[in-house]
């Protein structure tokens, strides 16, 4: 019995455990094992979410897995620099950081010598599923009202329909004791999502 305690004591915790605001306010504080992890549990969602939104001009330079990993080594570094006590912030945070730097390898790309083949309103290779599902008009309310929604709302939103991640995942990242409660809470994100996105067409 002792040495299974023992075991237990020295059994290391799982890789994405802890609610995203945990794990950055750990990365304040220098805690290296909760920086890998908040790196790990982005690393995978942000490769979907960048997945053909980097110019194909740009690709031979630097590809969607570098620049999705230079994102998050960035937005780590600079952990200090946003509202880290507001749920949903470092998600909101690194999804700003990966669109900056799209755009800016984008005009890169289209400066660099050889590049004139290039269109001039240098684009993805098509529409984001976010943007193919909504429109771009609608696109534009989305992100809105999105910066509307109380910030743990707005985590689920992005996590779920922008990043495609689990209820799991979710319900981990935003400290949903359940899936089901996970499912609930992004049901009701999206529920408030659509009636802003309501409110600012009508109001248009």
């Amino acid at each position: 019995m002792e040495s299974e305690h023992r075991s237990d004591q020295s059994a290391p915790p799982r890789l994405g455990a802890g609610t995203t605001l945990d794990l950055v306010l750990r990365v304040r504080e220098g805690d290296r094992l909760a920086r890998e992890r908040l790196a790990a549990r982005f690393l995978s969602p942000l490769k979907r979410f960048a997945h053909g939104r980097l110019p194909a001009g740009a690709r031979g330079v630097l590809d969607t897995d570098d620049l999705v990993q230079e994102t998050i080594v960035r937005a780590l570094n600079h952990v200090d620099s946003f509202e880290a006590e507001r749920p949903g912030a470092f998600l909101a945070y690194l999804r700003r950081t990966l669109l900056n730097r799209v755009f800016d390898e984008a005009r890169r790309a289209k400066r660099r010598p050889g590049a004139t083949e290039l269109p001039q309103d240098l684009k993805a290779d098509g529409p984001s599923p976010l943007e193919e599902a909504i429109g771009q008009e609608a696109l534009k309310r989305y992100e809105t009202a999105l910066h509307r929604l109380k910030p743990e709302h707005h985590e689920a939103v992005v996590m779920r329909i922008e990043f495609g991640c689990s209820y799991a995942e979710i319900a981990e990242a935003i400290g949903s004791p359940s899936e089901n409660a996970a499912r609930m809470a992004v049901s009701r994100a999206v529920a408030r999502l659509a009636e802003l996105m309501r409110d600012l067409r009508e109001g248009a």
